[in-house]
């Protein structure tokens, strides 16, 4: 796990001088040592920071040659099944490999030697951005992870191509140009993140997951082409389906379980684990310590506000595991402190207000261990989000409705603030099943009832994730279309509903929202974040499972929870579904009103010059009378003014003289 960067110049410049500035804004990311390697005259130049986590001697540093000195690679990440390659390079190549230590950086470089990028990259498990350079062709080669655990930006500018971790290692080059995307702007509002492979700069791009990129010039415009896909996962997994029965399922699935946490609880550095006390990080930390001989070290914190605290729970699950279990109480002051940290922690406007949370989660296990496991992307593979469970269905139920009083019954929904209907939910919430229970009752049905008013399955996906509805109202000039699947030209057009919204989870929510929240609140504290749920060979497992063994019985992640039942009681889990989230909505009428107005005040808008002022401040009202819950429209526009005043008129890049 580490940061990388490099430039490939198109005429003379002051490489070394550009790198170590690039690498000094990725710091974070690998406190263990840089290195830069120059690889000639029309060659690029690589920067590497690294986070030592497998071999820690000099063996592991970075740039790294292969053994022949063809190929040199910097990576960000963990190639699980290194050990494995190693064996397999062994019987392939015919003659001993002259192995200078044990990191899975080597073994990775002489994989791609030997099999060529697309080979090696099929043959590994892991999460990774790379780099390599080839002597012989004199090719520049990008690749990502199926899923896009690590990111990976490049831009080719006048100067020539870049490429970085973050963002901001590509502002500290001084060859971007900075001219702010107002599409992006737009997306940003509806997703609360800048979808890939976007970004909030023109003509900087992200590269899309399962990706990889090669280059013959710095100047070169090559389109980046897939290695592997949801969809073809999916393709596969309608064609070979799984047949067994109910038990043999539980059996493959923590088979599958048991696999994928071997591999991922190899490390030279103190693990641990994330443990929120639901059904994804309980069972990752269940399987784990059923496969340890010690206790498995957990992690969780606590707020003391109803609706937002699972420590508790998480305490009867590392009580009940025998874990050896850590929490943190948190004050507001806490994690109000930590929102002055964001512009600078994510380099790009990113408002998913649980970076809080996951961030001072990180912080504290750092403390600790320098890898954590985490149960994030369950609800993707195995359907555990609410609008899995209720969407299609109420679909199905109000296409009988006439118009009109689908209509009428989406104005009553929107007659009484969110708050009202929190009220309502806490009052007679206990004459419900808990299953049909909800948090924070008032904001979900805002979203009902927009979902009132979709005409078929797609508009209802765009109403579920929208945050702003029509977010080109609040950013004029902007747009933020919601792309629909080709379904058949995918050949996927046999999913059903809810599996239709799972891939388009997996292939934008996911790398979008949670894993670039993870990574960057992760980073920041020099932690590694490993996501047991996303190593691909569950995911196709995953896929071939019928929807039965997702959801049954009004209950979601249906079969992941009958493999927690076997490790845990099932009245340590079985509660209403709690988001790891923050009271925003409260404390921006409390104690973060006079942070927010200064940020929304007419005079901030205007500098900023992209949104409509008399939008956000109508919301803003809104919001600090009560008769709406606007929390998630409000903290994208916060999250952006707060970027822009750090990094645009704060200057934070700082671009060198003559850049």
């Amino acid at each position: 796990m580490c940061g990388i960067a490099g430039i490939w110049p198109a005429h003379q410049t002051d490489s070394p001088a550009i790198l170590s500035r690039m690498l000094a804004s990725i710091a974070h990311r690998g406190p263990d040592g840089s290195g830069v390697a120059d690889l000639g005259a029309g060659a690029p130049v690589f920067g590497h920071r690294r986070l030592a986590i497998v071999d820690l001697s000099e063996a592991g540093r970075q740039p790294m040659d292969s053994a022949s000195g063809r190929l040199t690679i910097v990576l960000n990440g963990e190639i699980y099944n290194h050990a494995a390659l190693r064996q397999e390079l062994q019987a392939g190549t015919g003659r001993p490999v002259a192995w200078r230590g044990h990191s899975d950086t080597e073994t990775l470089v002489e994989a791609i030697e030997h099999w060529g990028l697309a080979g090696a990259l099929d043959r590994c498990i892991g999460m990774y951005a790379i780099a390599v350079w080839d002597r012989s062709t004199r090719q520049l080669s990008l690749a990502r992870d199926r899923f896009g655990e690590k990111p990976l930006y490049w831009s080719q500018t006048r100067n020539g191509l870049v490429f970085g971790s973050e963002l901001k290692a590509l502002m500290a080059s001084g060859w971007l140009d900075l001219q702010v995307s107002r599409d992006a702007v737009a997306a940003l509002l509806r997703h609360n993140n800048i979808p890939g492979p976007g970004s909030v700069f023109e003509g900087v791009h992200k590269l899309e997951p399962g990706h990889l990129l090669v280059l013959d010039a710095p100047g070169a415009t090559p389109a980046p082409r897939a290695y592997w896909s949801v969809h073809e996962a999916w393709r596969r997994g309608r064609a070979e389906p799984f047949r067994g029965s109910d038990d043999e399922a539980v059996g493959a699935l923590e088979s599958e379980l048991q696999r994928v946490l071997r591999d991922q609880m190899q490390a030279d550095v103190p693990l641990g684990a994330f443990l929120s006390g639901g059904v994804d990080s309980s069972t990752v930390v269940a399987v784990m310590q059923s496969l340890s001989s010690r206790q498995i070290r957990t992690f969780t914190i606590g707020f003391p506000v109803q609706g937002y605290n699972e420590a508790e729970a998480a305490k009867a699950v590392a009580r009940h595991l025998g874990t050896d279990h850590t929490e943190l109480y948190l004050s507001p002051g806490d994690a109000l402190r930590v929102i002055e940290q964001l512009p600078a922690m994510y380099c790009e406007p990113f408002a998913d207000s649980s970076q809080i949370p996951t961030y001072l989660v990180s912080n504290m296990a750092r403390h600790h261990v320098t890898v954590a496991l985490s149960g994030d992307a369950g609800d993707e593979v195995f359907a555990g989000y609410n609008r899995y469970l209720f969407g299609p269905d109420m679909l199905r139920r109000i296409r009988a409705w006439p118009r009109a009083l689908r209509t009428g019954a989406a104005g009553l929904v929107d007659a009484f603030a969110p708050s009202t209907w929190d009220t309502l939910g806490r009052r007679f919430g206990g004459l419900l099943d808990a299953n049909a229970r909800f948090a924070d009752l008032g904001d979900k049905l805002g979203k009902v009832g927009r979902a009132l008013r979709a005409h078929d399955e797609d508009e209802l996906y765009e109403s579920l994730i929208s945050q702003w509805p029509q977010p080109s109202r609040v950013v004029p000039g902007g747009s933020a279309p919601v792309p629909v699947p080709h379904w058949q030209e995918l050949g996927l057009a046999s999913l059903d509903p809810v599996e239709r919204m799972m891939v388009r989870d997996a292939t934008g929510y996911l790398p979008d929202d949670i894993l670039t929240k993870v990574d960057r609140a992760s980073m920041a504290v020099s932690l590694e974040a490993r996501a047991p749920y996303l190593d691909h060979r569950l995911y196709e497992f995953a896929a071939r499972l019928p929807m039965h063994l997702k959801i049954r019985e009004g209950r979601t992640k249906w079969l992941l929870r009958q493999v927690l039942h076997r490790h845990v009681p099932r009245e340590l889990i079985d509660r209403p579904k709690v988001g790891f989230g923050i009271p925003i909505e409260h404390w921006l009428r409390g104690e973060l009103r006079d942070w927010a107005e200064a940020l929304l005040s007419p005079q901030a808008l205007s500098r900023t010059g992209v949104f409509d002022t008399a939008v956000v401040r109508s919301a803003w009202h809104e919001h600090l009378s009560g008769r709406a819950n606007r929390q998630h429209r409000l903290w994208c526009v916060l999250m952006f003014q707060a970027w822009h005043q750090h990094w645009i008129e704060g200057r934070a890049w700082q671009r060198p003289e003559g850049a």
